[in-house]
């Protein structure tokens, strides 16, 4: 299986943050910002594998800005390593400011996804070659994350997670 690149993967959804989707506050909800993610995580996931895929879980969500009333959103998701039938899904929300059209990033996101058979069953997804700094970057945390929450789930030992060593000794 040939692999191939994240840039491949990437899934863009851009939208405006509308009334029915705000809190009291007039800010996006939280929940709304999630399944927004979701949906261009699960595309990106999708492109990579080329087969049906479902969320395996939310590993990591940091809102770190809150999204006004009238925004214009950019939700960005793209495979940033791919295991044996599952993918580490990175994604970065953007709000675009409508006067200068400069973007700042308010918001991100790690999935998991895992590819199934029309039975529902896992099946293996092509691996994932890096190439810019940060895809490298993304690449390398992925396995130490899978690694670490392997180890806090008593299904590996810490000496066997070659990436964390260092953090047990």
């Amino acid at each position: 299986m040939n692999a191939r690149y994240p840039s491949e993967s990437l899934a863009t959804l851009t939208d405006f943050v509308l009334t029915g989707e705000t809190n009291s506050l007039n800010n996006l909800f939280g929940g709304e910002l999630l399944a927004r993610m979701d949906r261009a995580a699960g595309i990106a996931a999708g492109r990579h594998s080329r087969r049906v895929v479902v969320t395996a879980s939310v590993n990591h969500v940091a809102f770190n800005k809150a999204i006004p009333l009238g925004s214009v959103v950019t939700v960005e998701a793209k495979v940033s390593r791919a295991f044996t039938s599952s993918m580490e899904v990175y994604i970065d929300v953007w709000v675009e400011d409508r006067q200068s059209g400069d973007k700042t990033k308010a918001n991100e996101a790690i999935y998991t996804f895992v590819a199934v058979n029309e039975s529902g069953n896992p099946v293996v997804v092509p691996p994932i070659e890096p190439q810019t700094d940060l895809e490298k970057e993304r690449y390398d945390a992925a396995l130490r994350r899978k690694q670490l929450s392997l180890v806090l789930a008593g299904k590996m030992k810490p000496d066997d997670a070659t990436e964390l060593k260092a953090l047990f000794v």
